[in-house]
């Protein structure tokens, strides 16, 4: 497996010797789609990794917005960070129950607010229970913790900077949905969306980059992948998907293989929603 960062990705093992260190703050990140039907907060309830803290996705997000999850303005994100212990001098862990699903997601956004200090656990809870690892019940204990934030604004791109790119190639935009949806042959899940892709971008379906057991793949089999999809990992590139969760997937990966990366943050949400913009089928 890959070698441990704490500034991208750690193992169980790693985590399991680390798991009391003071300075360690773990987050349960879980997210599913809502044709899914699963209450990730109740299931936090009844069992997390000892000292797991809980990110309703959803909810620290811009809920001024229309589409789903977007950044949250930076004031929100101090204030349930605060809430949660969680500040200056910690090491965050975020970790889903998928596997590698939605815990990149927030390893993005704490990023993006100038938190490098966090890393994504292979493999998730999925892995951590698989060993026989400690689960628990019990809410941790909380203590105020002082956060300070500087944004970076290279992270994330909006439409009109993903449209110009799309025309003028400096970056390779990469999509994590499914071929099906890339290509057109599938409907989206989201009701009122033009099916399809944003044109000249390219196909790397999250799934893609992980291995059967949810961890990450290799940066060597990571490499074989994009490449396979014909993407110039020598380019930064602009991950997408269908709004914003699993790009962060990509992210990481292209992360792993020192590829600058920026994540389209209003994704096929936004993008397939307007009719004036071009919208590719077929293969890229």
């Amino acid at each position: 497996m890959p070698q441990d960062d704490p500034k991208m990705l750690v193992s169980t093992d790693w985590l399991a010797e680390n798991l009391k260190a003071p300075e360690l703050r773990l987050i349960d990140a879980s997210w599913y789609m809502p044709a899914d039907n699963r209450d990730c907060h109740a299931e936090y309830l009844r069992e997390h990794i000892p000292g797991a803290r809980f990110v309703d996705v959803d909810e620290v997000a811009d809920l001024r917005s229309d589409l789903p999850h977007m950044l949250p303005p930076v004031e929100k994100f101090m204030s349930r960070m605060r809430a949660l212990g969680i500040g200056d001098g910690h090491q965050v862990v975020v970790y889903d129950t998928a596997g590698v699903f939605s815990a990149p997601r927030v390893w993005w956004m704490f990023k993006y607010f100038g938190q490098d200090n966090v890393a994504v656990l292979d493999g998730g809870l999925p892995k951590w229970k698989s060993e026989g690892r400690p689960v628990t019940d019990q809410p941790p204990t909380i203590r105020d913790r002082h956060m300070i934030t500087e944004v970076h604004p290279e992270l994330v791109r909006d439409v009109t900077q993903v449209a110009a790119s799309s025309k003028l190639g400096d970056y390779t935009i990469i999509d994590a949905r499914s071929a099906a949806r890339f290509k057109g042959e599938a409907p989206e899940p989201r009701a009122g969306l033009a099916s399809g892709h944003i044109p000249n971008s390219r196909n790397v379906p999250f799934t893609e980059v992980l291995n059967p057991n949810g961890t990450l793949k290799s940066n060597d089999d990571l490499r074989t992948v994009f490449e396979a999809a014909g993407v110039d990992l020598s380019k930064p590139a602009i991950t997408t998907c269908g709004s914003g969760m699993t790009a962060a997937i990509l992210g990481l990966a292209l992360t792993r293989l020192g590829v600058e990366f920026s994540l389209y943050d209003g994704s096929w949400a936004e993008w397939g929603m307007y009719g004036d913009l071009r919208v590719a089928t077929g293969e890229a």
